[in-house]
């Protein structure tokens, strides 16, 4: 063994776990790491303009490889503007290491200059947060970190790294990569599982959770098919199920169609697979008995043991990895006949209708036609990626998704994602098109990020959807103190001229006809390119107007 200084032993943990690229914004407390990753081309350091886009990248790249996405950022504020896409991590069971320099060790506990306890700041958000006490402890903790993030139900780990550990010489052996494997699914809850659906009357599958692979995705499909069962999504994870599918029933996010709400409450088998059943997913939990019982069957299935019970009391609750839960699942007979398959039909069809009709709304740019125009022009495999306000309603109820993980938006509800998400994106799959959306609020939480595509070509097309305020918010206080706006209004700038002066494509959108046009500029332009649309600030949501009393 040669004697290497902390800062390119972990820079080798890092490549010999596969990790192409580290997201961050450098600092002086991981001087040593940025020295070894000037001689490791397998790991690019990719620099970013704030440490929260850094790590939402880190998120996204997770997302669209399996992970890890690894960010590093420097200590005190950089580790805490990094803190949003920990939660987005969490909540989304995102595979996300972040790597935080640290104070050297013989200055710590005395609240030195950006000094935080990372183990105490941290610990409610991730699955571990620890620290390297020794240089010749960085492969076993990198280890560890990888592992933990990458088992059972995937998320968050918060590796911090003292500035004099990184800095220190000394001769250790490389920790061997990260190998982790599913739990498979007890062969008996899948016998029993079989015999409950086949029983039912009005089955119901709902899907979600982080962890999925391809594989997992085709044999989800082929167990729908073989029992011709109605399949939901949870919030912001319609990309687990092809979209255009006939079992496909719709998404089940804030809200969902009349058609899928009216099944939903009278479902007698629902059997929910990788999903937590969130807030959001759940309808705050009015949409499924917490409780359990009232003639309704409740399955379970999910990677972390710890969630089974936690919220819902299902009839059968069984730990297993969505992958293996889902072959296990296609294995399944299914029988001659499928009572419910009128309905499954039923479902999709509505589904479509919903999805493929935009009513009109007030002002001349219809963004109902925008988004089914884009519906139909997109590539199959076109990643679209999105933050969170009213704009992504469109966005969630007018894209279809026709393919594995093309969809890229936090379940948390994070704003200012959709940007540095696409960005990642692109730098990962550079032959897909990638489309953020982002509203004017959304766009200026981490547009800063444009700059990044810019620097490394990353041809993204950025749709800033600007009606001046912060819709959502509005949306609530004109509900629950109407006529009493305060805080919600907002100035923005010339959001093409923006993109233009860092060195992209940049256009203003005002009518609908101007849209397609001005998409396949963007397209053209060969840049990372951003499109501005003036929505008239009374269109709140797709149905729904500030006007309408």
């Amino acid at each position: 063994m040669a004697t290497r200084a902390g800062g390119r032993i972990l820079v080798d943990q890092i490549a010999l776990n596969g990790v192409g690229r580290v997201f961050g914004v450098p600092g002086e407390s991981f001087l040593a790491a940025l020295d070894a990753f000037h001689d490791t081309p397998a790991t690019l350091f990719t620099t970013c303009r704030q440490e929260g886009g850094a790590a939402m990248m880190a998120d996204a790249w997770a997302r669209l490889t399996g992970g890890p996405g690894v960010a590093f950022v420097t200590r005190g504020p950089g580790a805490t503007n990094a803190s949003p896409a920990v939660h987005i991590a969490r909540q989304d069971s995102v595979p996300l290491v972040l790597l935080v320099g640290q104070v050297a060790r013989g200055l710590r506990g005395r609240e030195a200059f950006q000094e935080i306890d990372y183990e105490a700041f941290f610990a409610p958000i991730t699955k571990w947060a620890g620290e390297v006490d020794r240089a010749e402890r960085l492969p076993e903790l990198v280890h560890r970190a990888f592992a933990t993030a990458l088992a059972g139900r995937p998320g968050p780990v918060v590796l911090s790294l003292p500035e004099d550990v990184l800095a220190a010489a000394v001769d250790v052996a490389d920790a061997p990569p990260v190998r982790v494997r599913e739990a498979v699914l007890d062969p008996a809850a899948v016998a029993e599982i079989g015999g409950r659906l086949a029983a039912a009357e009005r089955p119901f599958v709902l899907v979600g959770g982080g962890g999925w692979r391809a594989e997992g995705y085709a044999a989800l499909r082929r167990f729908a098919e073989r029992w011709r069962l109605p399949v939901g999504v949870g919030f912001r994870r319609q990309s687990l199920f092809d979209n255009t599918h006939p079992c496909y029933a719709g998404h089940c996010g804030l809200t969902v169609a009349a058609a899928l709400g009216d099944y939903l409450a009278g479902a007698d088998v629902l059997l929910v697979l990788g999903s937590r059943m969130s807030e959001a997913s759940s309808d705050a939990y009015r949409r499924f008995p917490v409780q359990g019982g009232g003639g309704r069957t409740l399955i379970h299935l999910h990677p972390d043991p710890e969630e089974l019970g936690r919220v819902y009391r299902a009839d059968i609750a069984a730990p297993a990895g969505v992958n293996a839960a889902a072959r296990a699942l296609a294995a399944l007979d299914a029988p001659a006949a499928a009572p419910w398959a009128g309905a499954t039909a039923g479902l999709h069809d509505a589904f479509l209708a919903h999805s493929n009709a935009a009513p009109a709304t007030p002002g001349v740019l219809q963004l109902g036609e925008v988004m089914v125009w884009l519906n139909e022009q997109l590539p199959a495999d076109a990643i679209v990626a999105n933050g969170a306000g009213n704009y992504a309603i469109w966005v969630h109820r007018f894209l279809h998704h026709r393919r594995f993980m093309t969809q890229l938006a936090p379940t948390s509800g994070s704003m200012g994602y959709g940007t540095p998400a696409a960005v990642a994106a692109k730098l990962a799959q550079p032959e897909r098109t990638v489309v953020a959306f982002a509203g004017d609020g959304c766009f200026l939480m981490n547009g800063q990020e444009f700059a990044t595509a810019c620097r490394y070509g990353a041809a993204i097309v950025v749709v800033v959807v600007d009606n001046g305020q912060y819709g959502t918010i509005r949306m609530h206080q004109e509900r629950d103190y109407p006529g009493r706006r305060c805080g919600t209004a907002l100035a923005n700038p010339d959001f093409a001229a923006l993109a233009r002066a860092y060195g992209g494509h940049g256009e203003t959108v005002e009518h609908t006809a101007e849209f397609a046009p001005a998409f396949r500029r963007a397209v053209a332009s060969g840049r990372p390119a951003l499109l501005h649309c003036r929505l008239d600030p009374r269109v709140i949501t797709p149905d729904r107007f500030l006007d309408d009393g």
